[in-house]
């Protein structure tokens, strides 16, 4: 998109060459406030060589996430996603979109996801019995591998011992990590052409386990999705096997452990919510975990509610206009890249008061935040690219949530809070040091 086609929308100054990108891969939500307090409501950036405009607002949220005019694309606007993780959901649009979310939604029935969750409190039952005790370590490395590891054995069906189980994991965590390269061409040994490069091994190494899983499958994710048909029967090629297990690792690995994180975070940081949790769940075994008991508990489900509020997996979503448009008396044209940030609107004092503040209460069935919007929570994004696997990821929270505080108190380390980075995936940036303590 030309300059002069943007020129009635505001922008801070520009660095030369990067324009905002380091800004924004530096502090994102300091941008975006910064933005929103010295040029309102619209605004534009420019990262990674493109310009963005961004629209404020919970208006602005519904306008283009639940986009009932079919304006805009998610596909072209993950352009930072174009070449490593192309065919995932997120990279559909429209009726393409639909006809493979309701394939995959057979992935996700009840009778899957409680399959799911008995693989899951084993696996983090397991970890966290040797996890240290009474000396200070790094939860967000921990948790990531915990998580990366639990992939491959919920998500891939892998023996937790496979000696495939670390290769696959390191060439997924460069995928991601070529995501965010300021190169975007996969020159040799840039971060894209190692991403690149990842993808190809990764392909090669689901196409050799999709025939055997087509035939004689168990019940974990990946076998799931090879026999996964939609009500008429029509399932999916290899090809779209390989595409959206590909995608959907970043959704089960990164946005669970991010999730997880602003969890034991907001645990450690307001212990007195941690003893409510840790009441509540009191005589919960997470080897005898099912949907019903994970449903019924309140307070593990809005202080969950409340530290991914302040902290949430996917703090900004990228469009792309298809037709020009007018929002706020402006005319935004077609080819436009467009981003919103729910990140920033649920850090906004009109919808919550003291918005920096910890209150699990708000977000109960009685709160008054519940009824101020429907996209006033929205971690998740929302509309019909609204995560799938939001009540597993979920459901992954509660369960690590169960397991450790069963076993263990969680205290921060530091007396120095952590400052988080927000792009790709919201992580605490010196790892988030905690201490455990057994439990009497």
């Amino acid at each position: 998109m030309a300059d002069h086609t943007l020129s009635h929308i505001p922008h801070l100054p520009l660095t030369p060459v990067v324009g905002h990108t380091l800004e924004m891969l530096n502090n994102s939500y300091d941008f975006h406030l910064r933005s929103r307090a010295e040029l309102g409501q619209m605004y534009r950036a420019k990262v990674f060589g493109d310009w963005r405009v961004c629209l404020a607002g919970l208006n602005a949220l519904d306008f283009v996430l639940n986009d009932r005019d079919r304006l805009f694309s998610s596909r072209e606007g993950w352009k930072t996603l174009h070449g490593l993780f192309d065919g995932g959901l997120a990279l559909r649009d429209f009726d393409d979109h639909r006809r493979h979310r309701r394939i995959m939604q057979s992935a996700f029935r009840s009778t899957a996801l409680q399959n799911y969750v008995a693989r899951m409190g084993d696996a983090f039952g397991t970890a966290l019995d040797s996890w240290p005790s009474d000396q200070a370590f790094p939860f967000y490395p921990k948790i990531k591998a915990l998580t990366l590891r639990l992939g491959n054995q919920v998500f891939m069906g892998l023996a937790p011992q496979d000696p495939r189980g670390d290769a696959l994991n390191r060439a997924f965590t460069t995928e991601v990590a070529a995501s965010m390269g300021l190169i975007r061409r996969p020159l040799p040994f840039t971060k894209m052409w190692h991403g690149h490069r990842s993808r190809a091994y990764l392909t090669r190494q689901f196409q050799e386990l999709i025939t055997k899983r087509r035939e004689s499958g168990g019940s974990d994710f990946f076998s799931q999705m090879c026999r996964a048909k939609d009500e008429d029967g029509d399932g999916w090629t290899d090809a779209e096997i390989i595409d959206h297990f590909n995608f959907l690792l970043v959704a089960a690995h990164d946005t669970t452990a991010s999730g997880l994180t602003s969890m034991v975070a907001a645990l450690a940081q307001h212990p007195e919510w941690q003893d409510q949790v840790a009441d509540e769940i009191k005589g919960l075994a997470e080897q005898d975990l099912t949907l019903e008991k994970l449903a019924a508990l309140p307070v593990t489900e809005t202080v969950m509610k409340e530290a991914i509020r302040l902290r949430p997996p996917i703090p900004f979503i990228p469009r792309r206009a298809l037709r020009s448009f007018d929002w706020q008396g402006s005319h935004i044209p077609a080819g436009t890249r467009v981003l919103v940030c729910p990140g920033i609107e649920m850090l906004s004092a009109e919808i919550y008061p003291e918005p920096y503040r910890f209150e699990p209460d708000r977000l109960g069935t009685r709160g008054s935040v519940v009824r101020t919007h429907p996209l006033a929570w929205a971690p998740f994004c929302a509309g019909a690219h609204k995560c799938i696997g939001l009540h597993f990821a979920t459901l992954q929270i509660k369960t690590f949530t169960i397991a450790l505080l069963r076993r263990y108190r969680v205290e921060l380390a530091s007396a120095t809070p952590s400052t988080w980075a927000h792009l790709p995936i919201p992580k605490p940036k010196d790892g988030l040091p905690v201490n455990l303590s057994a439990r009497a």
